[in-house]
């Protein structure tokens, strides 16, 4: 079963090109539309109705544009959104939420720490998550002021570096053995992170299970893409530098009005 039709992702900037970058390495022959809503990041500060409304602005404009499954990437939009969604459209949609569970199976000291944005610690769907795992201390910190540095291209910044080390410490004093990134723009902060924490602390973020889970939708209901390969097409609604910067300059990326 073949579909040429394109894979819409949309996330509130450029951090789900993290999760983008699993998909295109795992289904190099999919086409992928990826939409950046960069004028309206952080979508972690907003309220619930706020990130609604945009996740289904962004959703119509992929639908538009003829996709046949939509990627949620942005764990803010799935764990506040994504019901909504699956209640409104009829096109499969696939989310991203913090990967409590390979954290809480595997850890050791059975404390565990997550870094998220405000939106998604608050929501309903990570609350119920957590709740799961009584017997793990989950030490939650919101990443105040993260995504607006990697949203300005600011990834090496000492005011970065003074930022995460102020988050971190305290998980390190708790002695967790894992870190779950709760947000996709996190993945981009990896390399700064690990200088920060000791080496047995486990670094974990949700880009490759995503693209597991859109393979598996696509083998199941939806079908494969026939081409040889495709280029990946990239919009945003503010400046395309950083985007572009976070792409290695590899693709093109337009600047839309969405």
């Amino acid at each position: 079963m073949h579909n040429d039709q394109p894979i819409g992702i949309f996330d509130s900037g450029i951090g789900g090109t993290s999760i983008w970058k699993e998909i295109h390495h795992l289904l190099p022959n999919e086409k992928t539309i990826y939409l950046a809503d960069s004028k309206n990041a952080p979508y972690g500060q907003k309220s619930k109705e706020e990130i609604i409304a945009l996740s289904i602005k962004n959703t119509e404009l992929l639908l538009k544009m003829n996709c046949k499954l939509i990627v949620v990437a942005c764990n803010t939009a799935t764990t506040n959104a994504i019901r909504e969604l699956r209640e409104k459209y009829d096109v499969p949609f696939i989310g991203i939420e913090p990967a409590i569970k390979p954290a809480a199976t595997h850890s050791k000291t059975q404390i565990i720490g997550i870094l998220a944005t405000q939106g998604t610690l608050n929501s309903e769907l990570f609350n119920k998550t957590t709740e799961k795992y009584q017997d793990t201390k989950i030490i939650e910190q919101v990443g105040h002021g993260l995504v607006q540095l990697i949203e300005n291209g600011d990834i090496n910044s000492p005011e970065m570096t003074q930022l995460l080390t102020s988050y971190l410490a305290p998980m390190i004093e708790a002695n967790i053995d894992y870190l779950v990134l709760g947000c996709s723009h996190y993945p981009y902060l990896i390399p700064q992170i690990k200088k920060i924490l000791p080496e047995h602390i486990h670094i974990i973020d949700s880009g490759e299970a995503v693209a597991k889970q859109t393979q598996k939708i696509l083998q199941e209901k939806i079908g494969f893409s026939s081409a040889e390969k495709t280029e990946p097409i990239f919009y945003t609604n503010t400046d395309s530098k950083v985007l572009s910067k976070i792409l290695e300059n590899k693709y093109t990326v337009e600047k839309i009005d969405f």
